[in-house]
């Protein structure tokens, strides 16, 4: 059963490559969907794929890369749109 979670990362997390380790570790999982930065200093995540990936996936949006502070993460099951992949946006 494919899942989908809108993902709100908030903290020193723009400026420290979390959009491209995100894409990166997402590939490397199986995840699609996509990862931007927001106005307000946030990264903001929609991605999908299978319970053991989303939850790796957001294990590892808890720290982010090296340089990142991750203080808050949001998670939120949606309603799954069928990415084709996973790219930064």
């Amino acid at each position: 059963m494919k899942l989908h979670y809108r993902v709100k990362v908030t903290g020193r997390v723009q400026g420290v490559g979390f959009r491209f380790e995100t894409r990166n570790i997402a590939r490397k999982l199986g995840i699609r969907g996509f990862v931007k930065n927001q106005y307000d200093g946030s990264v903001y995540i929609e991605a999908e794929g299978n319970e053991e990936q989303m939850q790796q996936f957001i294990s590892w949006c808890r720290n982010g890369p090296v340089h990142a502070r991750v203080d808050e993460i949001l998670a939120e099951p949606g309603d799954y749109k069928g990415f084709e992949y996973f790219e930064i946006r």
